[in-house]
């Protein structure tokens, strides 16, 4: 049976759909948090940036599905992103792209040798989880602060959100663009001309390498990759049924492509958590074996919206900042809630993972290094002491 035959008998409208809305939704919530990240690149840097992120994710996702006939959904990392919106300003667009590539060089390395489980087995997940909830408190904060500028619009959003989120919270964030921009538009707070439907030309740039850059963008862009990206992929796709594919592949393909879109302005691609739920349960496709089509009509879906990254540019601009900082801060929400009830679950590593998360949301600088860096640091020495003195306590 040739491929296209068989994707012929496979392609349900079920499965479609799931794709599609999987990417919409993908670009509902995390996308404003790379506006953010990228206020002071201009305009063509910010237009390749998401070319970048979109076109890989598509490729990958259609590459991976059709490989291994499941639905495997790439994204971008949005903590990632939320670590550069504190990191980007003030350092040279081109340094930050060489700690890009580090931070994929080294979720390569882990990638190709098979070290995913056992290094993910000995980082301590409460440090990981306080560090991402530090990193991403700015946007809780930010939304709060939003109800003070614009109350209406705020409160509505929220009180959509978390309506929405106890009946369908796959489609919370869907919900809440609409709700958003429809009390936007009857309030006059939307501003700006319609966007224009060019393709987009991506923008190259240079890498250049310096130490500070790495340890404070390379290092914890690939923890959390590895951490918080695509150890909750694989999960949700075991859970779904999937034993495959395994690990290794995956991890490497993806951060071979994020290294060659990085000079282009790819961060970081990963396995999707969240969204890939849509696409890998019974409302996908009754048949496990036909819900790849999903994974397909997602990566497609990517790249229409890669082609036209300056028309996606273009309708956000017409938001008000309100509406941004309510949507980044909702869609990281559940990230936050889950990770900070991660990192202090456990007695033993709960003082650990408070200093971790302390640090890593106090926009702290030492050394020309950044806050996520040392709550990284600090929360793994002190986490260190108290094993140590734990091991010597039950010895004596």
């Amino acid at each position: 049976m040739t491929l296209l035959s068989r994707w012929g008998r496979d392609i349900s409208l079920s499965a479609t759909l799931a794709g599609v809305i999987a990417t919409v939704i993908s670009f509902s919530g995390p996308l404003v948090i790379v506006f953010q990240a990228a206020a002071g690149l201009g305009p063509d840097r910010t237009e390749s940036w998401i070319w970048a992120i979109a076109i890989g994710s598509g490729l990958l996702g259609i590459g991976l599905s059709v490989r291994y006939r499941v639905p495997v959904v790439i994204a971008w990392s949005a903590p990632g992103s939320a670590l550069l919106v504190s990191q980007l300003p003030g350092l040279a667009f081109e340094v930050a792209v060489g700690a890009y590539v580090v931070a994929n060089l080294i979720v390569l390395t882990v990638g190709l040798t098979g070290a995913f489980d056992k290094i993910v087995a000995r980082l301590p997940s409460a440090i990981t989880a306080a560090m991402l909830a530090g990193i991403l408190l700015r946007f809780i904060v930010g939304m709060a602060d939003a109800v003070g500028s614009a109350p209406i619009l705020a409160l509505i959003m929220i009180g959509v959100y978390f309506s929405v989120r106890l009946w369908a919270p796959r489609y919370a964030l869907v919900a809440v663009v609409f709700a958003g921009g429809l009390v936007a538009a009857s309030t006059d707070l939307l501003e700006g001309a319609a966007p224009s439907f060019a393709v987009t030309v991506p923008v190259w740039t240079t890498p250049r390498f310096e130490w500070q850059a790495v340890a404070s963008i390379a290092v914890p862009l690939a923890v959390m990759s590895l951490s918080g990206q695509f150890l909750p992929g694989f999960a949700v796709l075991r859970a779904a049924g999937y034993d495959r594919p395994e690990s290794r592949p995956v991890i490497a393909s993806s951060a071979i492509g994020s290294i060659l879109l990085a000079p282009f302005g790819c961060h970081g691609l990963n396995l999707a958590a969240f969204t890939a739920a849509i696409c890998l349960g019974p409302e996908a496709h009754k048949d496990p074996g036909r819900r790849y089509i999903a994974g397909v009509s997602g990566g497609l879906a990517y790249l229409v919206f890669g082609v036209f990254a300056g028309a996606v540019m273009g309708l956000f601009a017409l938001l008000p900042p309100a509406l941004i900082a309510v949507l980044a801060g909702l869609a990281l929400f559940p990230v936050v809630a889950a990770s900070l009830a991660e990192a202090v679950e456990v007695s033993r590593t709960r003082d650990a993972a408070v200093v971790t998360f302390a640090v890593s949301a106090s926009g702290l600088t030492f050394l020309g290094l950044g806050a996520a860096f040392w709550g990284l640091i600090l929360g793994l020495a002190i986490h260190s002491l108290m094993t140590v003195h734990a091991v010597r306590a039950r010895e004596g």
